[in-house]
């Protein structure tokens, strides 16, 4: 059982903050997770920048952006989640990221440097959950890597339990069909969808994402489901601000008051 799955198991309103490493400066990452551990956040997805982020809106893209036009690659990213690790050891941290960027990197090469640095979890939309199981699901699971699959209100029920009996860790319900950065209300419609997915008995617990932006609409999905994950609104209140730390916790003391 790595560190999300006892999480999981102990805790409610699991809040999953989204940091895109390497943003706003290079070396920031760590401080980031640090001062977010501190404040009270349970969870930790590290994006990492890609160039054609496929499921990100305008606020992460520009993020991943001016992250590469810092010098960010994949080595520093696991570089920064070892230094992490050094200081704080029962927080989950995931990574995001895009399946070209592992196969760049080397897939298994990937896993073992993810697993080996600290990571607990992968998040990767764009890899289909067939290939995953025909290819990469022995060594992921022997690396005691959780991945981590989406679904969308347009993903039909069979195909939930078929990522659901592919997932470890927990699934991740996207709240809509766009991208992230959406901060529209959560809609009647969307409440009717997360009801539906906790009424399924599926093997993992859920956290949702895409348009959790504050207090109200974390503790609306938090009703149906074990946390919930914000990022868009997380990356505009640190992108100017003169001081990480203060910006940081009173950031999450609105969502967590």
């Amino acid at each position: 059982m790595n560190r999300i799955d006892s999480l999981i198991k102990e805790k409610k309103n699991i809040l999953n903050i989204y940091i895109t490493a390497g943003y706003p400066e290079k070396d920031d990452t760590v401080f980031i997770v640090k001062s977010l551990e501190k404040a009270g956040v349970d969870m930790i997805e590290i994006g990492m920048p890609y160039s054609d982020p496929l499921a990100d809106g305008p606020v992460i893209q520009h993020s991943s952006n001016r992250a590469l036009a810092n010098g960010i690659h994949l080595d520093t990213i696991f570089y920064q989640i070892q230094e992490i690790r050094k200081n704080i050891e029962a927080l989950p941290i995931i990574v995001m990221g895009y399946f070209n960027q592992l196969m760049q990197y080397g897939v298994e090469r990937f896993l073992e440097k993810a697993a080996a640095s600290g990571v607990d979890g992968l998040i990767i939309p764009d890899l289909p959950v067939d290939i995953y199981n025909e290819k990469y699901r022995r060594k992921t699971e022997e690396l005691e890597l959780d991945m981590i699959f989406l679904i969308t209100p347009q993903t039909s029920d069979d195909r939930i339990h078929q990522i659901d009996e592919a997932t470890r860790g927990f699934l991740y319900v996207v709240s809509s069909s766009s991208t992230t950065g959406n901060t529209a209300s959560l809609k009647k419609k969307q409440e009717s969808y997360f009801e539906r997915i906790a009424q399924m008995q599926l093997r993992n617990p859920f956290l949702v994402g895409f348009g959790i932006s504050d207090k109200t609409s974390f503790d609306l999905a938090c009703r149906y489901a074990s946390g919930a994950i914000i990022g868009s609104a997380f990356i505009k209140a640190i992108e100017n601000t003169s001081n990480l730390d203060k910006t940081i916790h009173q950031f999450i003391k609105k969502i967590k008051s």
